[in-house]
């Protein structure tokens, strides 16, 4: 009688130590989940996003080969490219040598040397060099072409729409824009300026992936002081001035 209560009383023990092992891989699985799920805002408002951007920014570069070069995530790649780019800088720039002199001094060394290698095989016995046949397909310029007609056409239509069109708020916007841009132009040349956009699209992608959410904090409030501000200038501004039809956001 005493071996089978025992027994009984194992039997219950192994089911409660059996329901307290899934009991606590449960809770591990759904720690695993919570821990993989995306933070929320415990306020449940939608979180502010630079841009209003709603994907990551790898995605937003393409997700591909340029993306994993802009994002260092590819460093070998990276610096290949950067290191090309400060090389035409230094090259162009600092050392004050102009582009159409260095291709016609390109042309002068491979046609030197091109013709000095197909005389000099007569005398060693060789056979002349084999260049190979090179033409540009017409399809690409073609594509090419008409992927730049597209672009300019598209900056033609916004230009006439914002020339025409009675928004104010976008007019001085994109008046404001063009002058910061040829304020910052007048500061460098076109090459240094070029260069500074160059080294931008390596830094300000890894930096705000890093820092994402103290950039876009940050950016909510410039965006809520910008708004009130041009509150403040409207009232008292461009609510004085009389166009007919005004657009008002």
């Amino acid at each position: 009688m005493a071996s089978d209560t025992d027994s009984f009383v194992e039997k219950i023990e192994e089911k409660f130590h059996d329901h307290n092992s899934d009991s606590e891989s449960y809770s591990s699985s759904d720690d695993d989940h919570s821990s993989k799920r995306p933070p929320t805002n415990p306020s449940g408002s939608h979180v502010y996003r630079l841009f209003g951007r709603e994907q990551p920014i790898h995605k937003l570069l393409g997700a591909g080969k340029p993306a994993d070069i802009l994002l260092w995530r590819n460093k070998r790649s990276t610096g290949i490219v950067l290191g090309a780019g400060t090389a035409f800088w230094v090259f162009f720039e600092l050392m004050e040598y102009h582009l159409i002199t260095f291709l016609c001094h390109l042309l002068i060394l491979a046609l030197a040397a091109l013709f000095l290698w197909s005389n000099a095989s007569v005398f060693i016995h060789k056979s002349p060099p084999q260049i190979p046949h090179i033409a540009i397909p017409e399809d690409c310029l073609v594509a090419a072409a008409s992927v730049l007609r597209n672009e300019i056409n598209r900056a033609f239509v916004i230009l006439r729409e914002i020339g025409t069109r009675r928004d104010l708020k976008k007019f001085l916007s994109v008046v404001a824009g063009l002058w910061i841009i040829s304020v910052i132009g007048s500061w460098f040349n076109f090459m240094t300026l070029f260069y500074l956009l160059f080294l931008s699209l390596f830094t300000l992608p890894l930096v705000y992936e890093k820092y994402e959410d103290q950039v876009d904090a940050i950016g909510e409030k410039a965006m809520i002081e910008i708004k009130k501000q041009y509150a403040v200038f409207d009232a008292k501004v461009l609510s004085q001035i009389p166009i007919a039809g005004l657009k008002k956001d």
